[in-house]
């Protein structure tokens, strides 16, 4: 393929992910690269994308679908959605927790609305949280799955999303790779309904889960003694 073959490819790929992206910021970031010609970081955004495996997702907060952003996002909890749907469980709810990593917030609201948005009841964690909680919420909330927007200790460029399942612990396979391949199979973002944050299908938790959390800590501590 010639240079100027690929870079024609790459500017329709971008153009395409633009049209696409639920984000403001990140549309005008990518357009920015593309009207001043930096080939070289487009192409590292769109070398590939970020895969969902055993550790969930990761990658550097920026544009594009080889970093974390809405966009990816949007994606990732959209394919959770169906796969949980498609597992059976009766009355589906998911919490959702997040840390104090730039844009957390912003992508467990996402995640919240994309969930809310596909009948699923969401239980979201005051913010920002430790993952520890979002572990024992699952359990406690007797939730079938848990969403963690966090990094854990990667550099503080990074972002991530981790998946818990209704046991409290992180996915494994093979439900890693059936969640990857319906985040390839996915068409475009923009046609994934996205619920109000004011959703009644959403619930917003205050320190109650805390509470319950430490007290659970200390009656374990308690019966060691």
């Amino acid at each position: 393929m010639g240079k100027v073959t690929a870079e024609v490819e790459l500017r329709a790929a971008v153009e395409a992910w633009i049209g696409d992206d639920p984000d403001p910021g990140d549309r005008a970031e990518l357009q920015e690269l593309l009207d001043r010609g930096d080939m070289a970081e487009l192409r590292d955004r769109f070398a590939d994308r970020l895969h969902f495996g055993t550790a969930g997702l990761r990658g550097v907060v920026a544009a594009g679908p080889n970093r974390m952003n809405r966009a990816v996002v949007r994606a990732a909890t959209a394919a959770v959605a169906g796969w949980l749907a498609s597992e059976g469980t009766a009355s589906l709810s998911v919490v959702v927790g997040c840390d104090a990593r730039h844009r957390s917030a912003e992508f467990a609201e996402e995640a919240a609305g994309v969930l809310a948005g596909a009948g699923i009841a969401v239980q979201m964690l005051p913010r920002p949280c430790p993952t520890p909680l979002l572990a024992f919420a699952v359990r406690h909330l007797r939730t079938a799955a848990g969403v963690m927007i966090t990094a854990s200790h990667n550099p503080a460029a990074d972002n991530g999303y981790k998946l818990y399942l209704s046991d409290g612990a992180q996915v494994i396979p093979p439900a890693d790779a059936e969640i990857e391949k319906r985040i390839a199979d996915l068409g475009p973002l923009t046609q994934i309904p996205v619920a109000p944050a004011g959703s009644p299908l959403i619930t917003r938790h205050g320190d109650e889960i805390a509470q319950a959390y430490l007290a659970a800590v200390v009656a374990v501590a308690g019966s060691a003694d």
